[in-house]
């Protein structure tokens, strides 16, 4: 797959309530080889694996071009070891609300209690329908890039955040 992504991001207000509205969740891990004017991004998605370059944000960090092909497990490990500072370990839940799907990320490790939640949209204009979990807004914030948060954990600024996201 290859061409502009659209995506608006939401911190998760707290409780369990994505959880029983998700029709599936999978177990991922990701981590990133450095490159500049890019993000290279390895993933693990339960038995698949997942080779993703992505370029600069624009629009206030809701579009931006990807790339992404699906690789053997064999090559992400291999590809994982390139990677700096350390994976990503995360749930992800899938929660359709309206005509959308919400990829709601509930992290492990040091990113331990912070739950995300993303919508993928066609045009970014496009009206959607947000359950009653998603809260504040967070697109475009680099603290909640997943990249980020390898150098710059949950764990070292959940404190900035209202009472409700921690």
């Amino acid at each position: 797959m290859s061409g502009l992504e659209i995506e608006r991001k939401f911190l998760v207000k707290k409780g369990d309530a994505y959880k029983s509205a998700a029709f599936s969740n999978s177990h991922i891990q990701q981590g990133y080889i450095p490159a500049d004017g890019a993000t290279v991004r390895v993933r693990t998605r339960d038995d698949k694996a997942y080779l993703t370059i992505k370029g600069k944000s624009v629009n206030g960090g809701m579009t931006r071009y990807e790339f992404e092909k699906e690789i053997t497990m064999d090559e992400a490990q291999h590809l994982l070891q390139l990677c700096k500072g350390g994976v990503i370990d995360k749930r992800r839940y899938l929660v359709k609300s309206g005509k959308h799907t919400f990829e709601v990320d509930e992290f492990y490790g040091d990113n331990q209690g912070l739950v995300m939640a993303e919508v993928e949209l066609s045009d970014e204009n496009e009206a959607y329908v947000k359950p009653d979990f998603i809260g504040m807004e967070v697109t475009g914030d680099k603290r909640f890039y997943n990249s980020h948060l390898l150098n710059f954990p949950f764990v070292v600024w959940r404190n900035t955040l209202p009472e409700e996201y921690r």
